[in-house]
Protein backbone atom coordinates (compact mmCIF):
# COMPACT_ATOMS: atom_id res chain seq x y z
CA UNK A 1 0.00 0.00 0.00
CA UNK A 2 1.19 3.38 -1.01
CA UNK A 3 1.38 5.84 1.83
CA UNK A 4 -1.07 7.91 0.29
CA UNK A 5 -3.64 5.35 0.42
CA UNK A 6 -2.52 4.90 3.68
CA UNK A 7 -3.08 8.17 4.46
CA UNK A 8 -6.97 8.31 2.55
CA UNK A 9 -7.33 4.93 4.62
CA UNK A 10 -6.66 6.53 7.82
CA UNK A 11 -8.47 9.98 6.81
CA UNK A 12 -11.69 7.09 5.67
CA UNK A 13 -11.49 5.65 9.03
CA UNK A 14 -11.64 8.58 11.30
CA UNK A 15 -14.35 10.13 9.62
CA UNK A 16 -16.48 7.08 9.82
CA UNK A 17 -16.08 7.04 13.88
CA UNK A 18 -16.40 10.71 13.92
CA UNK A 19 -19.99 10.38 12.09
CA UNK A 20 -20.61 7.17 14.04
CA UNK A 21 -19.81 9.02 17.54
CA UNK A 22 -21.83 12.25 16.93
CA UNK A 23 -25.43 10.79 16.23
CA UNK A 24 -24.30 8.23 19.60
CA UNK A 25 -26.91 5.28 20.49
CA UNK A 26 -30.39 6.42 20.32
CA UNK A 27 -31.41 6.77 24.27
CA UNK A 28 -34.94 5.91 25.89
CA UNK A 29 -36.48 8.27 28.62
CA UNK A 30 -35.34 6.75 31.94
CA UNK A 31 -37.93 6.14 34.75
CA UNK A 32 -40.68 6.01 32.49
CA UNK A 33 -43.08 3.55 30.69
CA UNK A 34 -42.12 2.79 27.70
CA UNK A 35 -44.90 5.22 25.43
CA UNK A 36 -45.03 3.24 22.48
CA UNK A 37 -48.30 4.76 20.17
CA UNK A 38 -49.50 6.94 22.88
CA UNK A 39 -48.87 11.05 22.70
CA UNK A 40 -46.17 11.86 24.62
CA UNK A 41 -44.90 15.81 25.64
CA UNK A 42 -41.38 16.85 26.74
CA UNK A 43 -41.50 19.34 29.81
CA UNK A 44 -37.35 20.56 30.56
CA UNK A 45 -35.56 17.32 29.69
CA UNK A 46 -38.32 15.01 30.74
CA UNK A 47 -41.18 12.82 28.96
CA UNK A 48 -44.25 13.11 30.38
CA UNK A 49 -47.85 11.44 29.41
CA UNK A 50 -50.46 14.50 29.18
CA UNK A 51 -52.86 12.66 29.91
CA UNK A 52 -52.10 12.16 33.34
CA UNK A 53 -49.47 14.97 33.91
CA UNK A 54 -48.52 19.16 32.72
CA UNK A 55 -45.77 21.04 32.66
CA UNK A 56 -45.35 23.45 34.93
CA UNK A 57 -42.71 25.87 36.18
CA UNK A 58 -40.08 23.13 34.43
CA UNK A 59 -41.31 20.46 36.19
CA UNK A 60 -43.60 17.36 35.49
CA UNK A 61 -46.70 18.10 38.04
CA UNK A 62 -50.26 15.77 38.41
CA UNK A 63 -53.35 17.36 36.55
CA UNK A 64 -54.75 17.17 40.05
CA UNK A 65 -51.91 19.91 40.73
CA UNK A 66 -53.50 23.20 42.89
CA UNK A 67 -51.88 26.30 43.98
CA UNK A 68 -53.33 29.29 46.12
CA UNK A 69 -54.06 32.57 44.33
CA UNK A 70 -54.86 35.05 47.17
CA UNK A 71 -57.85 33.02 48.77
CA UNK A 72 -58.56 30.87 45.55
CA UNK A 73 -57.09 27.70 44.88
CA UNK A 74 -56.32 27.32 41.06
CA UNK A 75 -55.67 24.00 38.76
CA UNK A 76 -52.38 24.86 37.66
CA UNK A 77 -52.62 22.62 34.23
CA UNK A 78 -55.70 24.39 33.17
CA UNK A 79 -55.70 27.99 35.01
CA UNK A 80 -53.56 30.64 35.79
CA UNK A 81 -52.83 33.24 38.20
CA UNK A 82 -52.64 36.89 37.48
CA UNK A 83 -50.77 37.78 41.38
CA UNK A 84 -51.30 41.50 41.13
CA UNK A 85 -55.04 41.61 40.31
CA UNK A 86 -55.70 38.21 42.47
CA UNK A 87 -57.87 36.90 38.98
CA UNK A 88 -57.87 33.23 38.10
CA UNK A 89 -57.84 33.18 34.10
CA UNK A 90 -58.08 30.35 31.91
CA UNK A 91 -54.25 29.23 30.74
CA UNK A 92 -53.35 30.80 27.91
CA UNK A 93 -55.34 34.33 28.48
CA UNK A 94 -53.81 37.36 28.96
CA UNK A 95 -54.02 38.07 32.58
CA UNK A 96 -54.34 42.23 31.12
CA UNK A 97 -57.38 41.11 28.81
CA UNK A 98 -60.46 42.14 30.43
CA UNK A 99 -62.41 40.42 32.59
CA UNK A 100 -64.53 37.20 31.09
CA UNK A 101 -66.88 35.57 32.32
CA UNK A 102 -64.04 32.55 33.38
CA UNK A 103 -62.44 34.57 35.44
CA UNK A 104 -62.69 34.02 38.82
CA UNK A 105 -61.73 37.32 41.20
CA UNK A 106 -59.38 36.33 44.12
CA UNK A 107 -59.53 38.40 47.13
CA UNK A 108 -56.02 39.10 49.05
Amino acid sequence: MTPRRRILAVLAAVCILLLLRSHGAPVSPTGTQLLLCQSHERCGDQFYDPRQYCCYDDAVVPLGRTRKCGSCTFRVCFEQCCPWSFVVKVKGQNCYSAPSLDDRVCGS
